[in-house]
């Protein structure tokens, strides 16, 4: 007997609301400088951002920020912790909440490496006084309003 409702096959899924991602951006430090990357994704193309990306299913922010720094760099880092966070709406479809991470590199003498060329033109080291341009949405928001990621001295 058929009783007039429809059926969703079992490998057919409706259409899922937009829901914001949760991102977790490292600040590496080096000295009196920041390591920054050139994007060649759809979102933010051709701007300087920070290594970083999604959080995964049961991950620290913590952990994410390393796994993430040695994907994207090849890079091992040390002295993780929590900077900030922020949420950004960058356009109709894309809202992301990031977790700001700061850390330095595990060895200072390493050099980072371009190991997602489909994502990334390649990185190098900043002056934080001398930042290139243009930055990521997110990221410019954050020097705009004053942000210092550096460690603040004791006096």
């Amino acid at each position: 007997m058929e009783t007039g409702a429809q059926q969703t096959p079992a490998n057919t899924m409706p259409p899922s609301p937009l829901m914001p991602k949760v991102g977790v951006a490292v600040f590496l430090l080096k000295g009196s400088k920041v390591l920054l990357g050139k994007r060649l994704s759809a979102v933010g193309h051709s701007t300087f951002a920070l290594p970083g990306g999604h959080l995964e299913f049961g991950e620290s922010f913590e952990e994410c920020a390393t796994r993430e720094v040695k994907e994207e760099t090849g890079l091992e880092i040390d002295k993780t912790e929590y900077l900030t966070v922020t949420n950004n709406v960058i356009s109709e479809k894309v809202h992301t909440v990031c977790i700001f991470i700061r850390a330095v590199p595990a060895d200072p003498n390493q050099k980072p490496q371009t190991l997602e060329p489909e994502k990334c033109s390649g990185w190098d080291w900043y002056e934080w006084n001398n930042l290139p341009k243009p930055l990521f949405g997110p990221l410019e928001d954050m020097v705009q309003s004053g942000f210092n990621p550096f460690p603040t001295t004791a006096s």
